[in-house]
């Protein structure tokens, strides 16, 4: 996805639907895409892990041990609880299909709250909902 696609995508994502068009620009400016294949562990449980995913296309399942928890798809993200502590992941996530997500670094995400505080309030409220 180039970066306005990837702008207009986020924009319609719960999470970040709050942010005015800027926001979204530096959050893509900041942010990775990677891609991974069918059957790539992205997070593994008990790993300390520094970043947030949101996946834009394919599926992955999030599991705890060999019990699967839920199956994410575009538009739904994971590893966001790195944005609150530095503990340990709490479950596998696996790619289902091939995967391509935005990650971003906590480094990353504190850096763009520091100089734009209205972004961790809005992401917040949605956290906070979820």
């Amino acid at each position: 996805m180039n970066q306005t696609t990837t702008i207009q995508f986020l924009n319609g994502v719960p999470l970040f639907s709050q942010f005015k068009p800027g926001e979204l620009r530096l959050l893509v400016e900041a942010a990775d895409q990677r891609a991974f294949e069918a059957g790539n562990y992205i997070i593994r449980e008990n790993v300390v892990g520094d970043e947030f995913f949101l996946v834009l296309e394919g599926a992955v399942e999030v599991r705890k041990g060999e019990e699967p928890l839920a199956v994410l798809r575009a538009g739904q993200f994971f590893g966001e609880m790195v944005f609150l502590d530095d503990a340990v992941r709490s479950a596998d996530v696996v790619a289902l299909e091939r995967t391509r997500c935005l990650t971003l670094t906590s480094g990353l995400l504190h850096e763009l709250i520091l100089t734009h505080p209205d972004m961790a309030l809005k992401m917040l409220a949605e956290l906070s909902r979820r």
